[in-house]
């Protein structure tokens, strides 16, 4: 992926609507197809890699419309079965391809209380673009409708023209539910159980609201006042926030209903127990978990030295170990705080990387510095206890996993070491065992995810649960479908106790 001046994508896009439109006749499947993919307009690597602001600059009107046209508007609709939430994508792009932006936003909010954020950071190319019609007769899933992008369009302009509506609520039904945690999940189920006419309180653990959102995925990727807007609209409907509140240790989960008169509790705490590699020298100065230094960065805004209270690690060659998103946030943050250098240590192909193909694209252009089939199994640190380097094995792959990638295989005698002072690791997360260690009978499996029924009910009457805390760590849109079929439950929980 080559970067594009985006003046000359979107004058590209309005001459060829334009075209488009001067021939006045509906468009044929072979004419849609004709159609070129548009590219999304983006800063500049040279100049991005030093700021904040977001890296895709969004598609233009013209843009838009156009990768709408290119839906086929096929019967059988495969995009829809591929989104966690069941969006009407045929819909909503055919309001698009016409221009009538509003509609299309509507369609989608019918499912969807987060199109600006899922247009960002959801993994379109393995959900509903996966099975997408034109990407299949193209033959390249990257040819695919680009919906996550239209998405994203429609979103940002209703939000930006202020058009964007509070959802009705409806009469006071005397019933209150407690949500703990305010990200993705806990963001649908607060919003989907107000609507009810519900009382609901949402609890926080960090001192703003927003969860993964704002703590995890990084400013340049996702705006953090697109999240602001988002909670706003919840108090706007009358959902109060309690932030700083740590459920298990500020209040027991079942004090909720037992004590505090909740009729119902949501529980959707996240995956926040990160994961290390377990090897010597993980100690050491100068070794983070990615969840702490984007934690610090995105949410404690650390690079704003003449501001933030939180220290920065001034750090000169950097290695992130892991392939998957948080990786690539993780070595794009640390080079806009000011890292010389910044190696990404994987132990497979690149193939085989759990990363969006974009994010690891705009890594790769920043300047970040790919090492794979490689990693680390020693930390090396100096008298004072600070990285110094790392001493890393060179990798094969074997047969596949239970993962269904292929297994990394050591190769004997291929030791070699890597100058560094920082490493980051950011090789996944587990749930945080706060809650299920402080909640008698409330059962988990065994790496401490909630065990839910197909509705979202745990083991305790009236405690549902979704996101990361049931799943694993997943992604912002599965995290809302499990939140949308959990506040279902819900609803209907309250309702037969009425």
């Amino acid at each position: 992926m080559s970067h594009q001046d985006p003046d000359t994508l979107k004058t590209a896009a309005a001459d060829l609507l334009r075209q488009i439109e001067n021939q006045n006749q509906p468009l044929t499947p072979k004419a849609r197809m004709a159609i070129p993919p548009q590219a999304m307009p983006s800063q500049d690597p040279a100049v991005r890699r030093g700021n904040m602001s977001e890296v895709a600059l969004g598609y233009s009107p013209e843009q838009a419309r156009l990768e709408a046209m290119r839906c086929l508007q096929c019967k059988n609709a495969p995009c829809v079965a591929g989104c966690p939430v069941g969006i009407r994508i045929p819909d909503f792009l055919k309001a698009a391809a016409a221009g009538r932006f509003d509609e299309a936003v509507a369609i989608i909010r019918e499912n969807s209380l987060l199109p600006a954020v899922c247009g960002r950071v959801c993994p379109q190319e393995v959900q509903c673009q996966a099975p997408c019609t034109l990407g299949k007769a193209l033959k390249d899933v990257d040819k695919a409708v680009s919906i996550g992008r239209i998405e994203r369009f429609v979103s940002d302009l209703e939000r930006e023209s202020g058009r964007q509506a509070v959802p009705a609520v409806k009469p006071p039904t005397g019933k209150r539910v407690a949500v703990v945690g305010s990200g993705p999940a806990g963001i649908t189920v607060a919003a989907d159980v107000r609507r009810e006419g519900h009382d609901v309180t949402m609890f926080e653990a960090f001192h703003k609201p927003g969860g993964v959102l704002v703590y995890g995925i990084p400013e340049f990727r996702l705006p953090k006042r697109i999240v602001h807007n988002e909670i706003e609209m919840l108090t706007e409907m009358g959902v109060k926030l309690e932030t700083n509140f740590v459920v298990g240790r500020t209040r027991k989960l079942t004090d909720l209903m037992e004590k505090d008169g909740f009729d119902a509790v949501f529980v959707g705490t996240g995956a926040g127990l990160p994961k290390f590699m377990n090897i010597p020298g993980e100690n050491l100065v100068g070794v983070f978990s990615a969840n702490e230094y984007l934690t610090r960065a995105n949410l404690m805004k650390a690079y704003d030295t003449k501001h933030a209270h939180t220290p920065l690690y001034n750090s000169r060659k950097v290695a992130v170990l892991g392939g998957g998103n948080v990786a690539m946030d993780a070595a794009r943050m640390a080079l806009r705080l000011g890292a010389e250098e910044v190696h990404l240590v994987y132990r497979r192909t690149e193939k085989e990387m759990p990363a969006r193909i974009e994010e690891v694209a705009h890594a790769r252009e920043e300047g970040v510095v790919f090492h794979m089939l490689q990693n680390a199994v020693r930390i090396l640190g100096d008298e004072q206890d600070r990285v110094i380097g790392m001493e890393c094995l060179r990798y094969e792959l074997g047969e596949p996993d239970a993962s269904g990638r292929r297994r990394p295989v050591p190769i004997s005698g291929s030791e070699f070491q890597m100058e560094v002072d920082t490493v980051i690791v950011a090789i996944g997360n587990d749930s945080n065992p706060l809650i299920s260690q402080t909640t008698e009978g409330l059962a988990v499996n065994k790496w401490g995810n909630i065990i839910v029924d197909e509705n979202g009910k745990s083991s305790i009457d009236g405690i549902y649960a979704g996101g990361d805390i049931v799943l694993g760590a997943a992604t912002v849109i599965l995290a809302m479908g499990e939140g949308r079929r959990a506040a279902a439950a819900i609803n209907a929980f309250l309702a037969a106790k009425a």
